[in-house]
């Protein structure tokens, strides 16, 4: 009973104090969970085939997460032995094929959760198998799956309706067509990731709005052909949101995000970096409806003026929940925004790389009321000079940081 509250470390020096204790510490009743992440680089195959034949049917949890010495015919000894698992991660398994899968699929049926992200040898053959064997599986990171198109996410969600997380960043052959089958057979979608999804339009996140009721974190960031009917969308369709990344997204304005708020009064979390085109309407509208948020970036909103910090630093999350907010590239940003928030008790971080207007003298008298606060700017020996193209200036991290 006591070796049960032992991690992996613990446990392995246990079993070398006596023969008693190895009987003790090495049962498999102890390694229900087994992160290896601390050893990625020296886990090989035969490592998992021989935990797997000490854990059995105990093993519910295992990480194998960066560990590229694991190939599929380990994980087919671990799947014939460890048929109780529920929650595997194969993040960065390089080796890992749509063998792995399939064995998977045969073995495994109590999977709930399975983050194969950077697993790019994975094709839409293994999400077929996913599908015809793991019916119970609730979450799935494919994330750089770029093999992945929506044949495969429409076998996938045929067979598991029961999907409440699904990562689809970076895969970029998805197009609208996958996310009509999602939205036509995931009711219970709580979180999509669709970052860097190039090809999705309006037409497929409209579709996961009307379909995906219960849908709260949404990442669409890098999508730049989505317009503010997507925001109509999910006022409408998702009142439960609470976190929203549609950084770089330029074709949403304020009237988008004025029937978003509106209608969304739980979100927590925006990313809205380099939504160019959105003004201090937007973050009137986020500080009259949205009490609940704590972070917001506005990196590059070079619209945004102290009068919309204004508001802000006076709505109803100022006081209590606001704890992040980005302001990178903002040069209508002065030191009066930082005025405005001084009575943001809860803010822990404010970012204001290239805010040639704000000063250091602006920046401490904010710490005579937020002593605690972490400021990021960027002070220029000499103005830098402006970006050439259609890039934008950025500032590496070595640069004075207060």
């Amino acid at each position: 009973r006591i070796f049960s509250f032992l991690d992996v470390v613990t446990l392995c020096r246990c079993a070398q104090v006596s023969r008693a204790w190895n009987v003790l510490a090495l049962d498999g009743s102890n390694w229900q969970r087994i992160d290896l992440f601390d050893f990625q680089r020296d886990i090989e195959g035969r490592v998992v085939e021989n935990i797997s034949k000490r854990c059995g049917g105990f093993l519910r949890k295992l990480s194998l997460r960066g560990c590229q010495g694991v190939g599929d015919n380990a994980l087919r000894t671990f799947a014939q032995n460890c048929r109780n698992i529920e929650v595997l991660n194969l993040n960065g398994c390089t080796k890992i094929t749509d063998t792995t899968c399939t064995s998977l699929s045969k073995f495994c049926s109590k999977l709930r959760h399975l983050d194969l992200a950077s697993c790019t040898s994975i094709t839409n053959l293994s999400l077929k198998a996913l599908s015809e064997g793991c019916p119970l599986l609730e979450q799935l990171i494919i994330s750089w799956c770029d093999q992945v198109t929506k044949d495969g996410i429409q076998a996938l969600v045929r067979g598991c309706g029961g999907l409440r997380a699904l990562s689809l960043k970076g895969c970029t052959q998805l197009e609208d067509e996958a996310l009509k089958f999602i939205g036509a057979h995931c009711p219970e979608l709580v979180t999509l990731n669709l970052q860097t999804c190039l090809q999705i339009t309006d037409d497929g996140l409209i579709t996961i709005c009307r379909g995906c009721h219960k849908l709260q974190s949404l990442c669409a960031s890098g999508c730049s052909n989505i317009t503010d009917a997507i925001l109509n969308a999910l006022g409408q369709n998702c009142p439960r949101l609470r976190i929203l990344e549609v950084a770089r997204c330029s074709q949403l304005t304020d009237v988008g995000f004025t029937t978003l708020a509106r209608n969304c009064h739980e979100l927590e979390k925006m990313d809205l970096e380099e939504c160019v085109q959105i003004t201090d309407s937007t973050l009137i509208q986020l500080s009259i409806h949205c009490p609940r948020l704590q972070v917001l970036s506005l990196s590059h909103c070079e619209l945004i003026t102290d009068d919309g910090i204004r508001h802000l630093g006076n709505g109803a999350c100022a006081h209590d929940r606001l704890e992040v907010i980005e302001l990178d590239n903002c040069p209508l940003i002065t030191d009066a925004s930082l005025e405005h928030l001084k009575s943001c008790h809860s803010l822990e971080r404010i970012e204001l790389y290239d805010c040639q207007q704000i000063t250091r003298a602006g920046i401490k008298r904010l710490r005579t009321h937020l002593p605690n606060i972490k400021v990021h700017a960027y002070f220029a020996p000499v103005t830098p000079p402006p970006s050439v193209g259609g890039s934008r200036q950025r500032f590496c991290r070595c640069c004075i940081i207060l």
